[in-house]
């Protein structure tokens, strides 16, 4: 069920939101990488034990023994988490709620398709966008580990880790999509959207911080993402990719459902 010609309208919406972020994330990993050399390690680490709250709030951890224990503590903490989010944010509202409070969805719903195509057509140009911009990531660090560091990337851990935080912006992106369903004001819609990943993301700042704040862990989704956790086999690690695939997959199926039922006043 899928309006094909919307999709491939709304994907071109995303192309030159996918570029910049694509632009950015590629600026900072292949940085990060390269900087994986004693020296430049060492210049890291110092920073981390300068600023042991704030480097700690956003995953950063000094030490790493290996080139994907490296990675995961100065990508997964903040950059591969904020930037796809970003995408998600602005995209899940584009693509519902902004229709909606310009009077654009008069002419979707016009037209002979359904409801239900038109939020699936929706939801699956957001869960493509993410998609590319996951499989881009993992493409991008491959090519910068092996032309720098060949054969010190164990592939599968990244296949699975990236995996994890596929299922983490998934979930992400159905909190925006629902969002986007709820409400016919743009404005309220990117507020709930928004605010709701980002007050989660502040309470794992917290909790990574640790002594007194640590418990703030059991109050956000992203303690349902363990990079470390994933890295080393650790069964509630996978538990938590689980129920972050199994989340964004109702979450999904929610905001359609409502979308369906909605009092468009057009």
């Amino acid at each position: 069920m899928t309006n094909l010609a919307l999709y491939k309208r709304e994907m071109k919406g995303s192309l030159k939101l996918l570029i910049i972020l694509g632009a950015i994330i590629t600026m900072y990993v292949s940085i990060i990488i390269n900087m994986y050399d004693p020296q430049m390690m060492k210049t890291l680490d110092s920073f981390a034990e300068a600023m042991p709250e704030l480097m700690a709030s956003v995953g950063m951890k000094a030490n790493a023994a290996s080139l994907l224990g490296f990675m995961v503590s100065y990508l997964y903490g903040f950059i591969l988490l904020i930037f796809p989010m970003l995408f998600c944010i602005l995209r899940a509202n584009a693509l519902i709620a902004k229709y909606v409070d310009k009077g654009s969805m008069a002419s979707l719903v016009a037209a002979p398709v359904k409801r239900r195509t038109i939020a699936l057509t929706q939801m699956k140009v957001l869960v493509s966008g993410i998609l590319l911009l996951i499989v881009y990531i993992t493409i991008l660090e491959l090519v910068c580990a092996e032309s720098g560091f060949s054969g010190e990337l164990d592939i599968g851990e990244l296949l699975l880790l990236n995996g994890g935080l596929l299922c983490l912006h998934l979930w992400i992106g159905g909190i925006c999509f629902l969002s986007s369903c709820i409400f016919s004001d743009s404005k309220y819609s990117v507020a709930f959207g928004a605010c709701i990943p980002a007050f989660m993301y502040v309470l794992q700042m917290l909790a990574n911080v640790g002594q007194n704040a640590e418990k703030a862990k059991y109050f956000t989704f992203f303690t349902l993402y363990s990079p470390d956790g994933i890295i080393a086999g650790e069964s509630s690690a996978i538990i938590g990719i689980c129920v972050l695939l199994a989340g964004a997959v109702l979450l999904y199926a929610l905001g359609i459902m409502l979308f369906e039922r909605k009092d468009l006043h057009i």
